[in-house]
């Protein structure tokens, strides 16, 4: 075997591990913003059970939709996570639904009239535009649920 074959086959052997490591890190790409916005869902309703009396109290809302509210965070969090480790399209679009009903509140009842995050004077818990992305991740995990888009 000559110097120019062997190098050939090394290049292309090279290329095509290259090549299977791109399709192996884009199929898997989906648990990124599943582990950002289920981490998210998860922390606050995780965080909720501690006092959800104290959350209602807070927010002006019955006992009863409080724990509506918590039960919806940590469902859309696990939703997300559980949907495609169980090859289950249903459980992600659900926790997708079961996040916008809870982010439309938050941005209506805390953050609207701000769109920056940034605490103000105003809106001491800041602004809508964290709310508002999670809501547009919330409709894409309900209108494309475990498929790669």
């Amino acid at each position: 075997m000559t110097a120019i074959t062997a190098d050939t086959r090394h290049h292309a052997s090279s290329r095509s591990g290259q090549e299977s490591l791109k399709a192996l890190a884009a199929g898997h790409a989906h648990w990124l913003p599943r582990i950002a916005f289920a981490s998210v869902f998860l922390f606050h309703g995780v965080d909720k059970l501690v006092n959800v009396a104290g959350f209602a109290q807070m927010m002006g809302l019955p006992l009863a939709a409080a724990w509506l509210v918590t039960f919806a965070e940590i469902a859309a969090g696990v939703g997300v996570l559980a949907g495609p480790l169980l090859r289950r399209d249903w459980i992600t679009r659900l926790a997708g639904v079961a996040a916008m009903p809870v982010l439309l509140g938050a941005i209506v009842m805390v953050h609207w009239g701000q769109w920056s995050f940034v605490p103000s004077d105003s809106h001491p818990m800041g602004g809508m535009e964290f709310q508002a992305v999670l809501l547009l991740l919330a409709l894409w995990f309900a209108a494309v649920g475990n498929r790669k888009a």
